[in-house]
């Protein structure tokens, strides 16, 4: 007789996540509302790209930001000086946000007057990786200090994003970082990513992504 069941509970939480994640995204298309989920490592810069990238989009689009953090409120008050939407998201100790969690941030933010919002995740190449936020499209932050070896090491991550931008590219001298080789890297996983060197700091490479952004929403509205 057996002694005790064995539930695969990870597998079934992700199929649940996974269809509310589309069931968000069936809304956010009727509702012409695209949301882009940033994700990365903690200190690669997502908000100085975030507020660069608002800065260059901000007379074209109404912008709302939902900032997603462990505890703390930094990074909304950094971005409410950009003059857009913007909540702050506490996890409570996750170390992620999933389709229903993103779906509570953005009832919070108040889409009907917002065409284009933001979910900065929360920073880690792991756990964010693993949940579907409902999000159109995936946009992860490498800084170049973190080394070109990361696709190696965090795979799913790399796997799961329509676009790459490797920031920091001004301190490229000072590090052992090789572009070429994190681009085969990251193209052996994800042929089809989109990879954009860029600098938050002085706005390199901001207005490529923007246009990446732009023609993303357009084709999200039909309109491309």
């Amino acid at each position: 007789m057996e002694a005790y069941r064995v539930l695969e509970i990870k597998q079934s939480v992700f199929e649940n996540n996974d269809r509310e994640a589309d069931k968000l995204r069936e809304e956010l298309k009727k509702d012409r509302v695209f949301l882009l989920n940033l994700m990365s490592s903690p200190g690669s810069g997502k908000t100085t790209t975030l507020g660069k990238t608002i800065a260059a989009l901000k007379d074209e689009f109404r912008i709302g930001v939902m900032e997603a953090d462990i505890d703390s409120d930094v990074d909304a008050a950094a971005i409410e000086k950009t003059g857009v939407k913007v909540i702050q998201l506490h996890t409570g100790g996750m170390c992620h946000l999933d389709a229903g969690m993103t779906r509570q941030g953005l009832e919070g933010l108040g889409v009907q007057d917002v065409d284009f919002a933001i979910l900065e995740n929360i920073g880690n190449l792991v756990c964010p990786a693993e949940f579907d936020t409902g999000a159109v499209k995936n946009a992860m932050i490498l800084s170049v200090p973190e080394g070109h070896d990361k696709p190696l090491k965090y795979p799913l991550m790399f796997s799961i994003c329509d676009v790459l931008l490797i920031n920091k590219i001004d301190v490229l001298p000072y590090f052992d970082f090789d572009i070429e080789k994190c681009k085969e890297y990251v193209w052996r996983l994800n042929p089809r990513m989109k990879i954009i060197p860029i600098c938050a700091r002085t706005g390199e490479g901001i207005g490529e992504f923007a246009d990446w952004l732009r023609s993303e929403i357009k084709a999200w509205n039909g309109e491309a």
